[in-house]
């Protein structure tokens, strides 16, 4: 992780070249790109342990939804907040309601919203549970996100990357731009697994308080 990092930060801000239209504004999109990316990808993984918690009943599924939502809250919140300082040289303006603005936007709601309904709850499970259903419900929003510059006008600029073939990104951006996706990849997975151990341990800890309490 660390070294995908470094490798990616030194080829994004050092080596890569500077846009002809954008100049060295468009290094920001080795950190917002990412950040985007991840934001929907840690949301689906919340919305599909919601989906085991309440189909399966996996005894792992809430703590890996619960573990999800704050990493995800973050990569989004750093997704708009990079991409208010790439708009405003770009657009001249640090925010517009544009579909795929106000979509990244509900979907930093939608962490929210999830973090705070399941600490609503006394029953932790319950909690859970009610998350997991807000988790799917959300779900919707995620092809909005992706084909909201498709389906409406907006400032915003189409997909350069998923095109079959022909990615409209040089191989000189294209690289250190997917090496910075990797290392944010093995950042979240690094974070989920110490934060799953984290939530574990503290429940080992509750049950044993409990149980020290009723036996007196």
């Amino acid at each position: 992780m660390t070294l995908c990092f470094l490798v990616g930060l030194a080829w994004a801000l050092v080596f890569s070249p500077a846009d002809y239209q954008q100049g060295d504004t468009v290094r920001i999109m080795y950190v917002h790109v990412p950040a985007a990316w991840m934001a929907l990808f840690v949301y689906l993984n919340l919305a599909l342990a919601g989906a085991s918690l309440l189909i399966w009943r996996h005894p792992l599924a809430g703590v890996a939804a619960e573990a999800c939502a704050p990493i995800g809250a973050c990569f989004t919140f750093l997704a708009l907040a990079t991409g208010s300082l790439w708009g405003k040289p770009m657009w001249g303006t640090w925010w517009v309601w544009d579909a795929r603005l106000t979509s990244v936007l509900i979907l930093f709601f939608l962490y929210l919203g999830y973090m705070a309904l399941t600490n609503a709850f006394e029953d932790q499970e319950r909690g859970r549970r009610a998350g997991a259903v807000l988790a799917l419900v959300g779900v919707i929003n995620l092809p909005i996100i992706k084909f909201s510059v498709d389906w409406w006008n907006t400032l915003h600029q189409p997909a350069s990357i998923s095109r079959i073939g022909t990615p409209a990104i040089h191989s000189s951006m294209l690289w250190p731009l997917l090496i910075m996706a990797l290392a944010f990849t093995f950042f979240f997975i690094v974070v989920l697994i110490q934060r799953m151990r984290g939530e574990l341990v503290a429940a080992r800890l509750r049950a044993l308080g409990r149980l020290s309490v009723e036996g007196r």
